[in-house]
This record gives structure tokens, C-alpha cells and sequence, in this order.
């Protein structure tokens, strides 16, 4: 399999310094809302990169659920591999991906529990398979086989039919950026990147990076 000569092109649009908002965030949900008035693919998907114990990185793709001025929501189990490592290292990463506007975002920053009652109001907010699979699922865990989970899961809608509590090892995170980077792919890999970086002060201060 060669993979040399598989490469694209980036032409669709340019980004510049005094574009991009005062505030990375403002910058953030805007850029967002045009991904998703392009109805690109999964444009909440975001990668979660996260350092465990051992010193190992490890990545996945894990859906946003809300954004604001203080940064980026995404709910999950606690005991998982990746709420397991950010229960021993805070700093995490977020990478964005919109390939049909060739756009990027990179996000650097510590994770933060969501307080109980926001991740309860999420909870509430959810389907009623998904709440249930929340109880089911020992997420990172060897499984014995699917049967076992879906009886699992079986017994656990038997015991809530209608309102499913939200599990204690089951919330929200919310990341509080250090480092934003967006990134618009351009012709001849010159592509265009601004970086908004946190001063102690709580301004922003954004800069052009080299490609």
C-alpha cells in the first residue's frame, strides 16, 4: 500500500489576524454554527487526548455537548480509561476536524467535574436506552460477551421503567482552555493558523503561526 501520493489541495477559504474575534471562544462558536449550517459531518465530534498514570497518551472521539464562555462540555463515565486518567492528570486536548470546510481546531486545557446537578440535568435530557446503558456498561472493562451486557441491560430497565437516575460514576467535564489554534488549510501546505494563548491576567493574546 503506498500512501506517498494520497494528498489534497486547500483552497476553499483564508483566515486572518484581524478576522478572528477577540475571544477565542467567540471564535470557536462561530466557526461552529457555519460547520454545522454546512451540515459537515459530526460536527460536535471532537478527539480527547488524556495521560494516564503511567505516562501513556491515549486518544478517542467523544461528542461536545455544550459550549460556552468558560470553555467545552463533554459527559462520560468516570471510571472509564479516559475519566481514570483525567482523575490523575487534568490537561487534556481536543482536536476538531471539519474536512469539508478544511478547517481545524486544537484545543489545550484542564478538565474540570461538571457540579452534580448540571450533570444530572443532562442525564435527564437523554434517551431513555441511553440512561439505562449508563447503568449497564462497566465502560474500559473486559466483557464476557454482548448477552451478558443486554441481560444487564434488560434488568436494569426492569428496575427503572420509566425515570432511569443518573449513575454516580456518570458526568460531565468541563474543559477550561489554556491554548486555542484554528487552523484553515490552504494552497501548498501554506495553510493558515491562529493560536490564542491565556495570560494570567485572563486575556487573550493571538498571534499567526508558520505553517
Amino acid at each position: 500500500m503506498n500512501l506517498h501520493n494520497i494528498r489534497q489541495d486547500y483552497a476553499k477559504q483564508a483566515l486572518s489576524l484581524e478576522e478572528c474575534a477577540a475571544s477565542p471562544m467567540e471564535q470557536f462558536q462561530l466557526w461552529l454554527q457555519q460547520a454545522m449550517d454546512a451540515q459537515v459531518n459530526e460536527p460536535t465530534a471532537m478527539s480527547v487526548a488524556t495521560v494516564d498514570s503511567t505516562g501513556k497518551p491515549s486518544c478517542r472521539i467523544v461528542l461536545l455537548k455544550e459550549v460556552n464562555d468558560e470553555g467545552f462540555v463533554f459527559f462520560t463515565n468516570y471510571k472509564s480509561h479516559k475519566g481514570r486518567a483525567m482523575a490523575h492528570n487534568p490537561a487534556v486536548a481536543l482536536t476538531f476536524f471539519w474536512a469539508e470546510l478544511e478547517r481545524q481546531v486544537r484545543v489545550q486545557g484542564v478538565a474540570y467535574k461538571l457540579d452534580e446537578k448540571k450533570s444530572d440535568e443532562y442525564f435527564a435530557s437523554r434517551p431513555y436506552t441511553s440512561r439505562v446503558g449508563a447503568w449497564a456498561s462497566h465502560q474500559s472493562e473486559p466483557l464476557a460477551s454482548k448477552e451478558a451486557l443486554l441481560a444487564k441491560a434488560a434488568l436494569i430497565a426492569a428496575k427503572h421503567p420509566l425515570k432511569v437516575p443518573r449513575p454516580p460514576h456518570w458526568g460531565g467535564y468541563l474543559v477550561r482552555p489554556e491554548i486555542i489554534e484554528f487552523w484553515q488549510g490552504r494552497p501548498s501546505r501554506l495553510h493558515d493558523r491562529i493560536c490564542y494563548s491565556l495570560h494570567e491576567n485572563g486575556a487573550w493574546e493571538k498571534v499567526r503561526l508558520s505553517p
